[in-house]
């Protein structure tokens, strides 16, 4: 199947001060599952959204079966047989799985819907993607892995001969993704061509028939990916080699106390967790799904209730009972989820760093001050080396690691004492990567207290200095990180080895 289906010559594509695309090429295959990696920034997503119709080339021409073509919008590529799958699944959760997948395009009979036609038509698409899902219940009421292949059933009803898949895989379990790469294989042996988008670059063995490179805007190559080593494709992602994947530690940690949690209890999630948290130190959490990691931090910073439990901050007894209290203590939590939780997308950079300390930048009658709201902003710009046009972006517009260390911005204009890092690096290339890493090494060394939650194991063995592991909402171990190794973690986090 070395069908050409879709083909991309020369596309530039421009915006206020930038290039996002310069004379860019590529090309899918019929029946191949061609990777788009590169850098936050890079055009993987500039690129995607011209081929879905979302937005338009300034030069450059597309080309579909061999012939070329216009698409002026989303619905036009979806009538050529082009359908993507975005990383925010776009569901409508009350509706049924049939009403998702043919909404706005559902069959009538007598002028009226059809809904038993309906859900016939939804469960011979799910059939084909061997999902067994009945067509009739509620989106709400399916895991998230369910999901993900209701919005992949629903680009195929549209007959989507490319598909093209952005981070299908950011929010799944491990067993989840297996369950993905399948129904990729299989669409892939019906002659589908996918276009898949990941930072996750390991797990391209199991999928990736060729892989494409783009940085800066530009097209750096397109290789077989059996013939290219994952150093090699990081190189070209980044444009220099990456010899060590996580900075050296300059941050030791000292027997000074900042953070003292004991005996977090919230019936049926934590069970009696307490340690402590040195100054200069990075105290890992980890632990497998359902641990009650994520659980933890929001315990401590008040954003979920707990039975019992202390928190002290400099031996001072801290009374937690939502995230205010959190704030005002001098606690920072930047969650998993930064654009709905960390971030308010639609804002400017400027609004993002001084919503936690409003009061920092107003004036004598308590009204912000535009001019000192710039100026805080401009000074975490330069010193968190934040890539952006202005402070006046609209913070949606930027990468993952610039999102990110606007986050980390936020609580350091607010004078944190101790930040809670939730998977800091998902959705994050590897050069940004190591620019957070490098930052959170940075805040240990200047003092503050660093909690870092994280399912990557080489993460935490790469950048802590103690790890506490959880089993089913208990402490099941604390390892010191240069004494341990990801097979013993994962003996704790299966809850075979005992808390000594």
């Amino acid at each position: 199947m070395h069908e050409e289906l879709l083909r991309v010559e020369n596309v530039v594509k421009r915006f206020p001060g930038v290039v996002a695309l310069d004379h860019v090429s590529f090309e899918l295959r019929r029946g191949e599952v061609h990777a788009l990696v590169g850098e936050n920034g890079a055009g993987k997503s500039t690129l995607m959204k011209i081929l879905s119709g979302a937005y338009q080339p300034d030069e450059g021409v597309i080309y579909y079966k061999g012939k070329p073509v216009v698409l002026r919008n989303p619905h036009e590529a979806q009538k050529l047989g082009i359908s993507i799958v975005y990383q925010e699944l776009n569901l409508m959760p009350h509706l049924t799985v049939a009403q998702n997948i043919f909404i706005g395009r559902e069959p009538l009979r007598f002028g009226y819907i059809d809904d038993r036609k309906m859900c016939r038509d939804a469960k011979e698409i799910l059939a084909r993607l061997h999902v067994d899902v009945d067509p009739s219940l509620p989106v709400y009421l399916l895991p998230l892995s369910k999901r993900q292949m209701i919005e992949i059933a629903k680009a195929l009803s549209f007959q989507s001969e490319v598909l093209i898949m952005d981070e299908p895989t950011s929010a799944l379990t491990e067993s989840e993704v297996e369950e993905l790469f399948k129904v990729i294989r299989h669409l892939r042996d019906q002659g589908v061509g996918i276009i898949y988008i990941s930072h996750r670059l390991e797990e391209l063995r199991h999928i990736a028939d060729r892989v494409t490179v783009l940085r800066d805007g530009k097209h750096v190559g397109t290789y077989n990916y059996s013939e290219i080593t994952l150093e090699e494709l990081v190189s070209k992602m980044v444009g220099r080699t990456m010899e060590n994947k996580f900075p050296p530690r300059t941050s030791v940690p000292t027997d000074r106390k900042i953070l003292e949690v004991r005996n977090i209890t919230r019936k049926g999630v934590l069970y009696d967790i307490s340690f402590d948290l040195y100054e200069g130190e990075i105290l890992g959490i980890a632990g497998l799904v359902g641990a009650g990691r994520t659980e933890l931090a929001r315990a401590i910073f008040g954003a979920d209730p707990k039975d019992r439990g202390e928190v002290y901050l400099y031996g001072k007894k801290l009374e937690i009972r939502s995230p205010i209290d959190a704030i005002r203590a001098g606690i920072g939590y930047l969650p998993e989820d930064r654009k709905l939780s960390g971030l308010a997308v639609e804002m400017l950079l400027s609004e993002n760093v001084t919503m936690a300390n409003t009061e920092g930048v107003a004036n004598r009658v308590g009204v912000i001050s535009p001019l000192r709201e710039r100026q805080v902003a401009e000074y975490f710009v330069r010193e968190l080396s934040i890539r952006t046009p202005s402070v006046y972006q609209v913070v949606k517009n930027l990468s993952g690691g610039n999102q990110q260390k606007v986050v980390v911005a936020k609580w350091l204009f607010r004078n944190a004492k101790v930040l809670i890092f939730d998977e800091p690096t998902r959705g994050i290339d590897v050069g940004a990567k190591y620019a957070i890493h490098a930052l959170i090494d940075k805040l240990a060394r200047d003092g503050i207290g660093i909690i870092m939650i994280s399912s990557e194991l080489p993460e935490i063995l790469g950048m802590t200095d103690r790890v506490l592991v959880l089993h089913e909402g208990r402490l099941a171990g604390v390892l010191r990180t240069k004494e341990t190794n990801e097979e013993e973690i994962l003996r704790y986090a299966a809850g075979l080895v005992s808390k000594s």
